[in-house]
């Protein structure tokens, strides 16, 4: 998960909030000039962790500032480095235009998931459902807000399952103490992509290395291969103080592990 680095552009001194990384990412990623150099500083990173795939953050490849060369050369580098793109994640936008866009954004990236929200979801649905067929692309909505099994399932709906599903974020369960294997379990049939993180404690969302928190992650894992669920697992965790390396690293070792024993 590439938004692990929401705070590197803040030299991990995040002290406003998740939108005042997000748009020091945005900024620092949007120049042409640059982007070649800084795009491929994280994949290097990223790579060097020992990680296969991604997801993709939007505020590193925005569909409302990414232009057919930032496009391209983003392609060349995630080939580059043998990461292919699983899922964009972020917001998908309030309006046609912008939900179109993060569309397109996905089939030139190769990435068969958008992992985030949009408010067309309650407001345009059929468009939605539409557009997503249109591109061949699925919508996972993640929870944030949600505290329950029956929020995620009142928000996304029934019907146009083939295109709209959700994305579970293990971490927001355990923040408003609600359990994630249950949720997992619950919400299988609708699953789309999975954020495997960990919050130190309820109440609150401070991400940590797995293990160390409130969501037992370790059950998360096995419930997903005893489910037979076959999409991708994110390692998400966005300390707002220190570099998610080592931390990073630490967990992709753990989550391997778990599938294979």
């Amino acid at each position: 998960m590439t938004a692990n680095y929401v705070a590197r552009q803040l030299n991990y001194n995040m002290t406003e909030g998740w939108m005042q990384g997000d748009e020091a990412t945005n900024a620092y990623f949007r120049p042409l000039e640059s982007y070649a150099a800084r795009f491929e500083a994280i994949l290097q990173d990223i790579a060097g962790l020992g990680f296969t795939a991604i997801d993709l953050w939007m505020a590193h490849l925005h569909y409302n500032w990414a232009t057919p060369e930032h496009i391209a050369i983003a392609r060349d580098l995630l080939a580059k480095y043998r990461l292919p793109v699983v899922s964009l994640a972020g917001g998908f936008g309030t309006s046609r235009e912008e939900f179109e866009r993060a569309c397109q954004l996905a089939v030139a990236m190769d990435a068969p998931v958008l992992g985030g929200n949009t408010a067309l979801l309650e407001s345009d649905r059929t468009y939605v459902a539409e557009t997503l067929r249109r591109y061949n692309v699925k919508f996972g909505y993640e929870n944030h807000p949600e505290k329950s099994v029956d929020d995620m399932i009142a928000k996304v709906g029934h019907g146009d399952e083939d295109v709209i599903g959700v994305c579970v974020d293990t971490g927001w369960f355990g923040t408003h103490r609600f359990d994630a294997v249950a949720a997992l379990n619950a919400l299988a049939p609708r699953l789309f992509h999975v954020h495997l993180k960990d919050v130190l404690a309820p109440g609150a969302h401070e991400t940590c290395r797995y293990g160390l928190g409130c969501v037992p992650i370790e059950a998360c894992v096995h419930t997903l291969k005893e489910l037979g669920y076959t999409g991708a697992i994110s390692i998400e965790h966005e300390p707002t103080r220190y570099n998610p390396n080592e931390d990073c690293k630490a967990n992709l070792s753990m989550v391997n592990h778990w599938l294979e024993h």
